[in-house]
């Protein structure tokens, strides 16, 4: 999916962070006990998939610019007998020529080669307290070294963390990798979509997680990019509700936060909407509140600003909303000042989005927000969220949860919102849902 070349740049501009006389390690993820012999899902590290495109676990990735072979890959070897149990393995020639390393080994050679290739540098890059497994070998390679002068052998002096100067080049995503994310964003607008056709009372919530997850398949997704929420009624309050257990009720919302992953790109959706089809009063009211906030922050969303100044202008909305509706009482401005709305607004209103989910890269540099710039993706997600048994609000918003999310794409121009294919106004809302009861009963008429 990533270009060889690409994958290459990569690396050459991580190496070209790095101090003289130094050498980098990134470990892959390993597999994870699901029970007893059964394991999870294998899904591969973040950062040592950015970096190879490699997709196997126990590889290693050895970074060395002083070396002649500056980029030294560690893969498993090709094994007729345990491929037959487990699967495929690429090998150290398909491995090379997918990562475009310098020079690629088997990995049970990596006992003997690693203490060689960290032998005499001064430096080393190392993301510990990530993998407890090879960072345990790794420390007994690094006590070894050290306790050997007599035979040559120097232990790096200082220890640095790989992950801010990389996490740094994976926020700006590149146009290889903006088309795996608007592809993730289309599979997870056809999930949503399915899933806004699919509601109805007295179907299960889990029943919607299934529908969704069946829909990210069937479009090439690996499966869902983090544990999908379809929270009925007063579970929409309960911001990371994954238990999918209840019934979905005539006059209840409900809100879905679901993404699908493709080729390790996320998609990360949420939207909120009535079980039966149709926004009572008090349910518009707040749902019509966040979508204004949501749109006022988008305002500012654009090269040179910060979410911060979307995120204020969001608050802004949210609290004069709130003043109209009679749940905060006073002063609109006093209550600006004092972030009443955060009492019901109880999460940020964005997180940066790639490889991860919540993907990495810094929010803040020297105490100042960071500056958006193209190439960077993001969530925008306002919600209020009223408990069941707040008093303190009045009765017709109790229960009450929406939030809205879409992912944004920072442009030179402004923004490109890549999940806008999800209807969010309330008529877009409405005449989905109805469009599609009106095609089960004419399918169901055809049946009979």
């Amino acid at each position: 999916m990533i270009a060889v070349s690409e994958l290459q740049a990569r690396r050459a501009a991580f190496i070209k962070s790095m101090v003289p006389g130094s050498i980098a390690v990134f470990p892959a993820a390993s597999e994870v006990v699901r029970s007893r012999d059964t394991h999870f899902p294998f899904r591969q590290d973040s950062d040592f998939f950015y970096l190879t495109g490699i997709n196997e676990p126990d590889a290693v990735l050895v970074l060395a610019p002083e070396l002649e072979d500056s980029e030294i890959l560690f893969v498993l070897p090709k094994d007729p007998h345990e491929e037959v149990w487990h699967g495929r393995r690429l090998g150290t020639e398909q491995a090379q020529l997918l990562s475009g390393v310098s020079a690629c080994y088997e990995s049970s050679t990596l006992d003997l080669q690693l203490p060689e290739l960290i032998n005499g540098h001064s430096d080393l890059y190392v993301a510990f307290e990530q993998f407890p497994s090879f960072e345990q070998q790794l420390r007994e390679i690094l006590a070894t070294l050290r306790n050997a002068p007599k035979r040559s052998k120097v232990a790096p002096d200082r220890l640095h963390d790989p992950r801010p100067q990389l996490h740094q080049q994976r926020l700006i995503k590149s146009p290889a990798e903006q088309a795996l994310m608007r592809k993730a964003a289309e599979i997870s607008v056809a999930g949503h979509r399915r899933a806004l056709g699919f509601v109805k009372p007295g179907v299960h919530e889990y029943q919607v997680a299934a529908e969704l997850q069946h829909e990210f398949t069937m479009h090439g997704a690996s499966g869902v990019a983090y544990g999908s929420i379809c929270g009925g009624g007063a579970n929409a309050c309960i911001l990371h509700y994954t238990a999918n257990t209840d019934v979905l009720n005539d006059g209840d919302l409900i809100l879905i936060d679901a993404g699908a992953e493709y080729a390790g790109y996320a998609g990360d959706i949420t939207r909120t909407f009535p079980v039966n089809g149709k926004f009572s009063k008090p349910q518009r009211e707040i749902y019509e509140l966040v979508l204004a906030s949501q749109a006022a922050a988008f305002e500012h969303l654009q090269p040179g600003s910060t979410i911060v100044k979307a995120q204020e202008a969001c608050i802004e909305v949210l609290t004069a909303g709130l003043v109209k509706l009679g749940i905060l009482h006073g002063s609109v401005r006093e209550h600006i000042d004092k972030l009443s709305c955060r009492q019901f607004f109880i999460h940020g209103l964005s997180h940066w989005l790639g490889l991860d989910v919540h993907d990495v890269g810094r929010y803040q540099k020297d105490d100042k927000p960071v500056k958006l710039a193209a190439g960077m993706a993001l969530t925008v997600e306002p919600g209020l969220y009223f408990a069941p048994d707040n008093t303190a609000v009045p009765e017709q918003y109790r229960g009450i949860g929406v939030r809205i999310e879409d992912d944004l794409l920072i442009t030179a121009q402004g923004h490109e919102n890549l999940t806008a294919g999800v209807p969010k106004s309330i008529e877009g809302i409405e005449a989905l849902m109805a469009q599609a009861r009106r095609q089960q009963e004419q399918s169901h008429a055809a049946q009979r």
